[in-house]
């Protein structure tokens, strides 16, 4: 019994998933790079193919990401950099095609070639890294897109008066998802810093819930260049990697020594979004680094880069920050949403509209405003010539408004940096009283001042089917059988709380005592008795009266259920029964009478025979059906009761199933 058990538990439930997909682009469009040095000094330009313009989205453009091979970089389309020494320095560009339908233009690295030393490098571009950043930041060029190229850059400094040296931690690939985030393909040092690789770091494969904390303090990225937040020093360096280690799959340490003071390094990784992450377009994901200025001293700093993975480059975009929920805990936590923007004008925008698309699984009084950029308080009731940001709540829309701001145009006359005219409102909604288990959608409507508005993709997040155990019991009525009596005790597995469709698979024990009386009447002869007499003609009775006593297990390998409210439900679906015990006692009788010219004349005691029958076995009787039924009750989770029509392929054929069920 307990081999077949285990072996039809094996069937409990099959879960559905639906994929996804990119259609690629199959031209392959390359960027050039361009470049007149005079002595030390080399300016770059890019030579880059036509855009291809989205349909209704604003004016398609590139951004540029530089590297020098010098240990330093550049986002301005055509930099000019001094190369304090000689020698030859392998230069990168990578482009990042917004508004654009097609795959970002590779570029080939180009080699440059200096023949002086100590040039006056004062006038390369000052990223103002001490100033500006607390002397560490990390930063991306672009959003992670499934199967391209992102290139990250990590900056540390030193703020003390003497020279340093620490180390660095890195770690990407969050556990909370069950696939890998990135690969790391290359990373490219230009101070002597060095991998350490015999620091045994433990490393857990649990996968996390996603209710944890994502740490974002101090993050700075392109997206947000003038976001930056200033975090203090941490103090206790064994617990924070321990929290990242616990959080991240995979890491990097590096050693660094001789940072002079008010210096300023950059170190430079090249990461491929995986494809598996397509699955979680619109998701936020992150990369954590721990940056440690004086080795031996526990004083360290923590930046975590949030970035959101998305199926093209457009500043206009939405995240949600939990894409896959489980439904048994929402109630405990809130929803994390993020809006980015980006003024593409020739003017600087005034009042900036943000028209948010609310799902009505959420509750709207429980907005609470987590961060934003333009930084401005929350409008009070009465107007204001202040810059702040109101929230306007309506039937299914809540509107962030950013009045009386500046936010500079990317086509404006002197602006420069595009990531000075970008924006964003991260915000946060817990979950109604009464919802129910389906995909919570949302986009929004960005409107500068009085322009057409642009609307963003939709974020998703999705509910993890999680697992409804059912306990079940009930009758077993078979019409065409005598005195049959059947109860049954069992459960079953399905999705938990589902809305509407979903699948559910059974398992029962069950009892089935029943009668069989069976007479019948035939001429025969000749025979010839025991005492020698023959008779050519006789009639014989027979019956056969027998109990069966029998212990089934029923099984519901798979069945189709619709959820038609919360109160009535109907289902579908096979059913394969097998007796695991059978026992029949009773009797069969033959009695023969003597039979002339058509009439039954006397009992011929001779001939007559009683037999007892007490037999056992098992698996003597398999039945394959099909069923269809009914419930009224919580039908989705709770108490319920049902009744079943199942049609057996063999006798007897029909079977009614009553039953009560209640799913956990």
């Amino acid at each position: 019994m307990k081999q077949v058990f285990a072996l039809f538990c094996t069937l409990f439930f099959i879960q559905f998933s639906i994929g996804q997909s990119i259609l690629k682009d199959t031209v392959t469009r390359t960027a050039l790079i361009k470049f007149n040095a005079t002595k030390n000094s080399v300016s770059f330009t890019p030579e880059v193919p036509k855009l291809n313009q989205v349909a209704g989205a604003p004016k398609a453009f590139y951004t540029y990401f530089w590297e020098f091979g010098d240990g330093n970089y550049s986002k301005q389309e055509k930099p000019t950099h001094t190369y304090k020494n000689k020698g030859n320095y392998k230069t990168r560009l990578s482009v990042t095609n917004n508004y654009d339908d097609g795959k970002p233009p590779t570029t080939r690295p180009i080699e440059v070639s200096i023949i002086d030393d100590n040039f006056n490098t004062t006038q390369n571009e000052n990223h103002q890294l001490l100033a500006s950043f607390d002397g560490f930041r990390i930063q991306t060029n672009r959003d992670p897109v499934p199967e391209e190229e992102m290139q990250f850059v990590l900056s540390y400094g030193n703020e003390k008066e003497y020279p340093t040296g620490g180390k660095i931690y890195v770690f990407f690939n969050e556990k909370k998802y069950k696939s890998k985030n990135f690969e790391l393909l290359d990373v490219r040092l230009y101070h002597n810093e060095r991998e350490i690789s015999d620091e045994i770091i433990a490393e857990s494969t649990r996968y996390i819930s996603k209710n944890e904390l994502i740490q974002t303090t101090g993050v700075s990225t392109f997206l947000e260049e003038n976001v930056t937040a200033i975090d203090t020093l941490h103090q206790n360096l064994p617990e924070s990697v321990k929290k990242a280690k616990d959080y991240y799959h995979d890491f990097k340490l590096f050693d660094f020594d001789n940072l002079q003071s008010k210096e300023e390094r950059n170190m430079f990784f090249t990461f491929k979004t995986t494809p598996e992450m397509l699955k979680d377009t619109s998701a936020v994901i992150t990369i954590r680094s721990i940056y440690v200025p004086e080795r031996g001293n526990d004083s360290h700093k923590i930046r975590t880069k949030e970035m959101e993975i998305v199926t093209s480059h457009d500043p206009n975009k939405m995240a949600v920050y939990d894409t896959r929920l489980n439904y048994r805990l929402v109630r405990f936590k809130r929803l994390k949403y993020k809006v980015q923007f980006q003024n593409d004008g020739e003017g600087p925008a005034r009042l900036i509209k943000l028209n948010v698309d609310i799902p009505e699984m959420l509750d709207k009084s429980t907005l609470e405003v987590l961060d934003m950029y333009p930084k401005c308080p929350i409008c009070p009731e009465e107007e204001v010539n202040y810059s702040c940001l109101d929230t306007i709540i309506n039937k299914d829309q809540i509107s962030f408004q950013f009045k009386n701001i500046y936010l500079p145009g990317t086509a404006q006359k002197g602006v420069y940096d595009k990531d000075s005219t970008k924006g964003f409102v991260k915000y946060s909604l817990k979950f109604g009283k009464d919802f129910h288990k389906q995909k919570s959608k949302s986009k929004t409507a960005i409107i500068f001042d009085k322009n057409d508005p642009i609307i963003t993709n939709t974020s998703t997040s999705r509910f993890s089917p999680g697992i409804s155990i059912g306990a079940k019991t009930g009758y077993n009525s078979f019409p065409d059988l005598k005195n049959s009596k059947s109860y049954f005790v069992g459960a079953t597995i399905s999705p938990y709380k589902s809305y509407k469709k979903y699948l559910q698979a059974e398992i029962m024990i069950a009892s089935h005592d029943f009668d069989k009386f069976k007479s019948t009447i035939s001429e025969t002869g000749p025979i010839d008795s025991a005492n020698g007499v023959k008779y050519d003609n006789t009639l014989l009775e027979s019956e056969i009266d027998l109990a069966y006593q029998k212990l089934n297990i029923d099984v519901v390998p798979i069945s189709f259920r619709y959820n038609f409210n919360g109160v009535i439900a109907a289902g579908v679906g096979t059913q394969i029964s097998f007796d695991i015990s059978n026992k029949q006692t009773g009797t069969i009788s033959s009695n023969y009478f003597s039979f002339v010219n058509g009439r039954k004349g006397d009992p011929i005691e001779e001939l007559n025979s009683v037999e007892k029958v007490d037999t056992s076995g098992a698996f003597s009787d398999i039945k394959y059906g099909v069923f269809s039924d009914i419930t009224i009750g919580a039908s989705r989770i709770g108490p319920s009761v049902g009744a079943r029509y199942i049609y057996n392929f063999n006798e007897p054929h029909s079977q009614i199933h009553l039953y009560a069920i209640w799913k956990f």
